[in-house]
């Protein structure tokens, strides 16, 4: 076959355009390559797998977190929510990539994807999953009893939202558990604070914190210690009716309990026995606990 003129004229023009098509190609993989050296956390193999379909891209970052691979299944969750919104994948990819967040102890972003779930969806059989997520993320921050307890309050309100709103779900019995151990935590940091008062004889401020966990935290195990600083804390100052008061409270309640040994031992160093005061403030406390009960 002859080929024209015109053709064999054409064919530079082709191999330039094609070479200059294959140039751009290159620059743009190399900008791309340039950009991850700066910024490691571009992953040039998953960049182009996130053009999938939605349910392609769901399959593969579930079998990658089956298979460990978090970081990845995390990529690809949000992928699908910012490419794919409002969609059924998208709603759930946000639940799964919260999960997955978790998993990896980035906490924040676990709960800010957790939130927009519950944003989005909050009527969805798997709000109370997400629910449950923010109270986990805020509960592997609580701190030790010498720091600030901000984030232990925000475990408590967040699973409580779940026992709350979903009594029937399979995260409650967890959920309580974990707010029996938060409020625990709380009651620990008012007894610390309390201590700190009362080595410093500043007995007022003392009185106050150990009132707020007999008040607030009845069903820990600080009451008991509680009690008997409010009978020590009391005594000092003189205010020996209160004193024999609360001794009586925690010799009803916990008579075998070392505290109300010790309290007995304090009051009879003058002399004094337990005292019952029916209108007094904690008295009243723990009738109205009976009753309940």
């Amino acid at each position: 076959m002859s080929v024209s003129m015109a053709a064999v004229a054409q064919q530079p023009k082709c191999k330039a355009i094609r070479n200059a098509l294959i140039a751009g190609v290159i620059a743009g993989v190399n900008l791309l390559a340039g950009c991850a050296g700066k910024d490691k956390g571009i992953d040039l193999n998953a960049y182009v797998n996130m053009i999938d379909p939605p349910d392609v891209l769901y399959k593969q970052a579930l079998a990658n977190f089956d298979a460990g691979r978090l970081e990845e299944a995390s990529r690809k969750f949000a992928a699908i929510d910012q490419q794919h919104p409002y969609t059924e994948w998208a709603r759930k990819a946000l639940v799964m990539g919260a999960f997955s967040y978790y998993r990896r102890n980035k906490y924040d972003e676990a709960i800010n994807m957790a939130k927009r779930y519950i944003a989005l969806y909050p009527t969805s059989s798997d709000a109370a999953y997400a629910y449950y997520i923010i109270g986990l993320a805020y509960f592997r921050q609580i701190p030790d009893i010498t720091r600030d307890q901000k984030d232990t309050r925000r475990a408590i309100t967040a699973m409580q939202e779940v026992v709350d709103r979903y009594p029937r779900s399979e995260y409650v019995s967890d959920a309580r558990a974990k707010i029996h151990f938060a409020r625990e935590q709380l009651a620990g940091k008012e007894m610390q604070i309390g201590h700190y008062y009362l080595e410093r004889r500043q007995y007022l401020a003392a009185i106050k914190r150990f009132r707020l966990v007999v008040k607030e935290y009845s069903n820990t195990n600080q009451i008991e210690e509680a009690l008997y600083r409010l009978v020590e804390a009391n005594y000092a100052m003189g205010l020996i009716l209160e004193a024999q008061t609360v001794a009586y409270v925690l010799g009803q309640n916990y008579s075998k309990s070392r505290w109300y040994s010790d309290a007995y031992k304090l009051l009879q160093k003058s002399d004094l026995s337990p005292q019952e005061n029916k209108r007094g403030w904690l008295s009243n406390i723990f009738l109205a606990e009976k009753k309940v009960s």
